[in-house]
């Protein structure tokens, strides 16, 4: 576990080179949890459901299964490889209010693992191990 980049489970301040990576809904309506921190903190933006903004960035979980997700991590994942003057920590995205498990999410991650500038929450690469 030591040798991969490990978020928080409690972010509160970010670095000026570091980007909040947070759980949304397509409609980029930021009313709890990880996306409420986003919107009050770190300038995400209301009606902005996707990508980057402020000093976050938003992955839409509230609108189907994993399947429905991953395009939009894929995304994540190529939009961070070509930022690397950019740290991404990322949350536990879809296992707040959208219900989901890191055993559910955590896979859809397993590309970012050898991302150097992103880091990842901890049960998220625990998940991930067990299948490396």
């Amino acid at each position: 576990m030591n040798m991969y980049r490990i978020s928080s489970d409690r972010i509160t301040e970010l670095k000026d080179n570091e980007i909040f990576v947070f759980g949304s809904n397509l409609e980029g309506r930021h009313g709890g949890g990880a996306a409420l921190l986003a919107y009050r903190k770190w300038g995400a933006v209301w009606g902005q459901g996707v990508g980057l903004q402020g000093q976050c960035y938003g992955i839409p979980t509230m609108h189907g299964g994993p399947e429905k997700i991953k395009p939009y991590v894929d995304e994540f994942i190529e939009f961070a490889r070509n930022h690397k003057e950019l740290n991404f920590l990322v949350t536990e995205i879809g296992c707040g209010i959208a219900g989901f498990s890191p055993e559910d999410i955590a896979p859809l991650f397993a590309e970012a693992i050898d991302v150097e500038n992103i880091y990842l929450p901890e049960r998220f690469v625990e998940v991930i191990e067990k299948y490396r």
